[in-house]
């Protein structure tokens, strides 16, 4: 069944406010419009996703063990997703391109990134993370997902199976959870990726490099493409 876009991104682009509490940045403003622009063919195709790069600007996320940040990492990464779903004819919407923060409050950013997901009403929102841990130890990517949906649950399966190849030795297992922000405030299937463990040196050092991110970024765009082949 054919999805109606209605983007709330047209007022943001008008207006360039929220609610009437914060304002966007002229660049964003922008980069929306560019969307808005390409939207129109996707809108009959049903294959929209809305691709989100954790953090940005002054709010760095995670600070790795070696010193990177977890806001550089997601964007990356999430570009690379971007390009490979693309080429399979995907529409891909993300939430920010560039390092730049959404908003003046960490919790008017959250508020920001949900709305485009709700107003875009994509087949699966996909949120980008790096996780953390007092325990050197801990390492392995994650897919979270809310606790009471199931084609959240079903995506968040379908793109942990594509990442346990990346790294066979990763035992982690899909996590359901009701206090994530994004995931308690969506209305679309959104899961949250934590795509490895900064707090761990081996884990962080491979974080960094182009020939892992690009795979990591394979595998999310994989389990992204098998999801929306078994909901056509």
């Amino acid at each position: 069944m054919q999805r109606k876009i209605r983007l709330m991104i047209g007022i943001l682009i008008m207006t360039g406010l929220i609610a009437g509490c914060w304002k966007v940045s002229k660049n964003l403003q922008k980069e929306l419009k560019e969307e808005m622009e390409t939207i129109g063919e996707a809108e009959k195709s049903d294959r929209i996703v809305v691709l989100d790069a954790g953090h940005g600007g002054t709010d760095s996320g995670k600070v790795g063990i070696n010193g990177v940040k977890e806001k550089d990492i997601n964007l990356t990464i999430t570009n690379s997703v971007k390009k490979i779903l693309e080429k399979e004819n995907i529409q891909v919407i993300m939430t920010r391109e560039t390092d730049e923060q959404l908003a003046q409050s960490k919790v008017e950013d959250l508020k920001y990134r949900v709305k485009i997901m709700n107003e875009v009403s994509p087949v699966l929102a996909v949120s980008i993370h790096q996780n953390s841990y007092h325990e050197e130890n801990v390492f392995g990517a994650q897919v979270f997902y809310y606790q009471t949906s199931t084609e959240g649950e079903k995506a968040a399966g379908i793109i942990q199976d594509a990442l346990q190849k990346v790294n066979p030795d990763n035992t982690k297992k899909i996590k359901a959870n009701n206090t994530y922000y994004i995931l308690k405030k969506t209305e679309v299937p959104t899961v949250i990726v934590e795509c490895g463990f900064l707090s761990n040196y081996k884990e962080a050092q491979k974080l960094v490099t182009e020939d892992y991110q690009k795979s990591v970024a394979e595998a999310v765009a994989e389990g992204i493409l098998s999801y929306i082949k078994e909901n056509e």
